[in-house]
């Protein structure tokens, strides 16, 4: 390669890569290609790039993330990177552009330079910290958190535990032929993310025409989850929207659900042999309409809160346990055992 230097070809070259920083040129351009990278030493002997710490790769073209996610995680490049926890964290219903029952966190199209260069740790459940190294600690409602209501009567102002208006998250659901009964008999799961990433599917559920019948099925199915991570819910159901759409009404009113919870995804795709659950799907829904769009929404914002160890304790990142402070105890420090 002439222009190079060691003039006695005597030196090796190292591999070329977009540079991470560099000078821009007279027009402006910026990341021209660099011996690696500028984010390390060519090794003349062997014509291998000698990465500073936080760049691996050939020519250093890539970051590395801390320890590795410390075994508890995925090194996940920026173009795959999703947004919030789950989908419905993104999507909100205001727009009928987009479906709104997507599965998994939402991703966006990234053709940045470093879309494929730039990676972070996408932490595996119950594990947090930019590399995955902290455990996490149960999250509850502040045991002490007075509610505020109103008394209509005296026009004045009153507080008192117990008035906590639960989450409440809607799901609507839409037929493409404007007949809800092409769901009878189909079969759908629910998938639920607790507050420690912890992902549950319930178990199928079959759609019924009877509204208090599916809002049992529903109901039985949540609750079913392991480790009572869904401790207690309402469900109603109303099949009486026009002649083709659904209204699914899920309230969380248990004591390990309360404060904001993130919104239920719905498994309604075709799962057959060898997949889990498997179901039929619903198999007809609509998923866009200039008007009418399934989706879910968190329609009724907690009062309560969901605060680690219950704002009453701290929290072991070695064990992921709650050290609760004097007067409170339980998982999430939420159980008053002393009056201050």
């Amino acid at each position: 390669m002439g222009g190079q230097g060691g003039g006695d070809c005597s030196e090796r070259i190292c591999p070329y890569e977009i540079s991470w920083v560099d000078r821009p040129s007279a027009t402006g351009v910026v990341h021209k290609y660099a011996e690696c990278a500028d984010k390390g030493l060519c090794e003349r002997e062997t014509g291998n790039c000698l990465c500073f710490p936080g760049y691996e790769g050939k020519g250093c073209g890539r970051q590395s993330c801390p320890s590795n996610c410390s075994g508890r995680g995925k090194c996940t490049f920026l173009k795959n990177l999703g947004f919030g926890t789950v989908y419905n964290e993104y999507y909100d219903g205001s727009s009928l552009a987009l479906s709104g029952l997507g599965v998994g966190p939402k991703t966006f199209e990234n053709d940045k330079w470093d879309g494929d260069r730039a990676r972070a740790c996408v932490c595996d459940s119950g594990w947090t910290g930019p590399s995955c190294e902290e455990r996490m600690c149960p999250k509850g409602n502040d045991i002490m958190d007075v509610i505020p209501t109103f008394d209509e009567f005296s026009q004045s102002g009153t507080t008192g535990f117990g008035n906590e208006m639960a989450q409440a998250q809607t799901i609507t659901l839409f037929d493409a032929d404007d007949n809800l009964a092409n769901f009878a008999s189909q079969t759908f799961a629910i998938q639920f993310t607790s507050r420690m990433n912890e992902t549950y599917s319930t178990q199928p559920i079959m759609w019924s025409t009877v509204d208090a019948t599916l809002a049992s099925y529903i109901k039985s199915a949540l609750k079913a989850l392991p480790m009572k991570v869904i401790d207690d819910l309402d469900v109603s159901v109303n099949q009486a929207v026009g002649t083709n759409g659904a209204i699914i009404e899920v309230t969380f009113t248990g004591n390990n659900v309360q404060g904001h919870q993130y919104p239920l995804e719905l498994l309604v795709k075709p799962c057959g042999d060898g997949c889990s659950p498997k179901i039929t799907g619903l198999n007809n829904l609509r998923s866009f309409s200039t008007n009418t769009l399934s989706k879910v929404q968190i329609t009724t914002i907690a009062d309560n809160q969901s605060y680690e160890c219950g704002r009453r304790g701290k929290c072991d990142r070695v064990t992921g346990l709650c050290f609760c402070f004097e007067g409170y105890t339980g998982d999430r420090c939420n159980v008053l055992t002393a009056l201050h």
